[in-house]
């Protein structure tokens, strides 16, 4: 009997575990510290991280980490990608400590006018430089001609460049379908192209897109009110066979109806 993968849903604030278990969801992603901001990461939790690595643990809920928008550890500009590597590190200790399952991290960008093959080649040295604990997810984006994880043709020369850093490092792959489908892909046979180009997807964030396909716009909306083809997103969805989780507006009750469809099309 095969085991459908979780389901969960990206928390904003208040309490994850009790979040996620309104929405019936079995996986809580949460953002430790401001999103964009450079602050070191705090666990606003009571007990700290060991009390929510233990009330998610008592609660049978798997935990994401996903890392702060601003880091981008791609850039030339060495004001921006030296503290996203401090910041990451941070990032990847403190999900360590609440037992999250991975952290997840945009593949940023270069500057204007910079080759492309430094910021793969920057991500590179990142990989080599950080300690992983658990697994690094690099997730795809939406918009950019200079962002290095839009479309399979620049993730594939991401995932070249990933691979060829030493050691073995946990580095994994989250596929966002907005992010794809605004970002030019179709969703139609997406699972497969991307497990060509990377060999894995380790999570999928499950969002539909407010604006049109190849918009480039990074803007989620519930799942069957926006323009991603429902059939084709529970057909990617089946075949990434990975833990899902949705970053839907609505609270409780929006969470909750995507939760339910997916749950309904991974049955």
């Amino acid at each position: 009997m095969t085991t459908r993968p979780l389901i969960g849903a990206h928390i904003h604030g208040g309490d994850p575990i009790a979040e996620a278990t309104a929405r019936g969801a079995e996986a809580a992603q949460i953002f430790i510290g401001d999103p964009q901001g450079w602050k070191k990461p705090v666990v606003d939790y009571p007990g700290g991280a060991e009390g929510l690595k233990a009330a998610a643990e008592a609660a049978g809920i798997t935990l994401y980490v996903h890392a702060p928008y601003v880091l981008n550890v791609a850039t030339t500009n060495n004001r921006i990608r030296i503290p996203s590597r401090k910041l990451l590190q941070q990032q990847i200790a403190a999900a360590a400590e609440v037992g999250a399952a991975g952290i997840i991290v945009h593949g940023g960008h270069v500057l204007a006018g910079d080759d492309p093959e430094v910021g793969f080649d920057n991500w590179r040295k990142c990989v080599e430089r950080t300690e992983m604990p658990i697994p690094v997810l690099i997730e795809n984006t939406a918009g950019g001609t200079n962002a290095m994880a839009r479309g399979l043709e620049r993730i594939e020369r991401l995932w070249e460049s990933v691979q060829q850093a030493e050691g073995d490092q946990p580095v994994g792959f989250c596929l966002d379908t907005c992010h794809a489908y605004a970002g030019g892909e179709e969703l139609a046979g997406l699972a497969d192209r991307v497990r060509a180009v990377t060999g894995r997807i380790d999570l999928v964030h499950a969002n539909d897109s407010r604006d049109a396909f190849n918009s480039g716009a990074d803007r989620h909306t519930n799942i069957g009110q926006g323009s991603l083809p429902q059939d084709e997103l529970a057909e990617l969805v089946r075949s990434a066979n990975a833990p899902v989780i949705v970053e839907t507006p609505g609270g409780a009750e929006g969470q909750g109806a995507d939760i339910a469809w997916l749950r309904e099309q991974m049955s």
